[in-house]
């Protein structure tokens, strides 16, 4: 496929980024091995470190502190704070001016994670539009002076009848945002059914800001779809490069107009798995059990359409060192393709949420009441562990 399509560069003040392709934070898997693994395959973009916890940076807990880590090839440093306190934002964020710890600074308001939303946080919070202005304006305050640029990603809303994506993303414009990420669906939705793309390009239409269209991506194909459907900036991609980095050189290739694509034989996913354990490893600090026991999950998504048989994924699952993982991968068919069936298929989870969890009576009112305020940062709820 030849595309028509390609994406202009993105000004971010302090960098500019060619190919707007951003890897989407996913918790427990954008740490620094995955995020290299996809920019070695990728263009210019974005590879936004997992989601970090502003209070657990600010109590200084070390599994928040090693999110925090960078590879030393990551030039451009991106990380996602997410909280509900503005006060414990802006503090998070202050250490990371103060640290060095970034380049940029993305803030969760998309999380539809029940423990997060009942707390009144990432999807639930752009609910009040006077929490949600507060808490970009508090970061935007620390951040924009050292000169590094604040980001927005956002759902569309609570649900059908309760959306917030226009008002939110007008809020984040005025206040500052270099950009904001629309993820196509509502909190109810999760991640089941369908993105709405439609409403990526609602927003394109209303902001002078650049729009990031996030949900749905699947392939290199869809990616450049969204963009010809909604006129966005650029591309988020989450769940879709799970178990495969190498998506970004699928979408780096067809927005410069080309029909290659990498649909690697198993030996090189074998490769592939044993580099990303020994990155794990150094993440890790050295500690293989701890490096092994995290890939698990990532070689379900490896394999994921390969005819390996569930005896090959129960013996990764016991493995407990490189060897192990070494031992296991030098049984593989070398010469198996990639299953193609499957290429362009969704991957992960594919939820739907039963219900929306949120504060007692938060839909009442668009604004925080007073005792809301109260329940909500007297005693600072917000957990300092992961």
């Amino acid at each position: 496929m030849n595309s028509s399509v390609q994406l202009q560069s993105l000004d971010m003040g302090n960098h500019i980024v060619h190919t707007p392709v951003i890897l989407s934070p996913m918790a427990g898997v954008t740490n620094w091995p995955f995020r290299v693994l996809c920019r070695e395959y990728g263009p210019d973009g974005l590879y936004v470190a997992e989601m970090i916890t502003a209070r657990a940076l600010v109590a200084r807990n070390p599994k928040a502190e090693r999110l925090c880590r960078f590879d030393s090839s990551e030039k451009y440093r991106s990380l996602q704070l997410y909280g509900v306190n503005p006060s414990i934002v802006r503090q998070a964020a202050q250490i990371v001016v103060d640290e060095d710890m970034a380049d940029h600074i993305d803030l969760n308001f998309g999380c539809p994670v029940p423990k997060v939303t009942r707390k009144g946080g990432g999807s639930a919070l752009p609910w009040k539009n006077d929490l949600f202005r507060e808490v970009l304006r508090n970061v935007v305050k620390v951040a924009q002076p050292a000169g590094i640029p604040v980001t927005a990603k956002i759902r569309v809303g609570i649900d059908d009848n309760h959306t917030t994506f226009h008002d939110s993303a007008l809020i984040a414009q005025d206040e500052g945002c270099k950009f904001v990420t629309l993820h196509g669906r509502t909190t109810a939705q999760y991640y089941g059914g369908h993105a709405e793309w439609d409403k990526i390009a609602q927003l394109v239409d209303e902001l002078d800001i650049p729009v990031i269209g996030n949900g749905d991506i699947w392939s290199a194909e869809d990616a450049v779809e969204m963009v010809k459907e909604t006129g966005c900036a650029g591309v988020a991609i989450g769940r879709g490069c799970q178990g495969r980095p190498w998506l970004f050189g699928d979408i780096a290739n067809a927005f410069s107009g080309s029909s290659d694509r990498i649909n690697p034989k198993l030996g090189e996913v074998g490769d592939i798995i044993i580099r990303h354990v020994k990155l794990l490893t150094d993440f890790y600090d050295g500690d293989e059990m701890m490096a092994v026991h995290d890939l698990r999950k990532h070689v379900a998504w490896y394999l994921k359409g390969f005819p390996v048989g569930g005896g090959t994924r129960a013996a990764f699952m016991k493995c407990e060192s490189i060897s192990d993982v070494e031992a296991e991968v030098a049984k593989f068919d070398r010469n198996i393709e990639f299953p193609m069936a499957i290429a362009d298929k969704p991957r992960g989870r594919v939820r739907f949420a039963k219900k929306v969890h949120l504060p007692y009576n938060w839909l009442e009112s668009r604004e925080l009441t007073p005792q809301e305020r109260a329940d909500m940062f007297e005693d600072d709820p917000m957990d300092a562990s992961y």
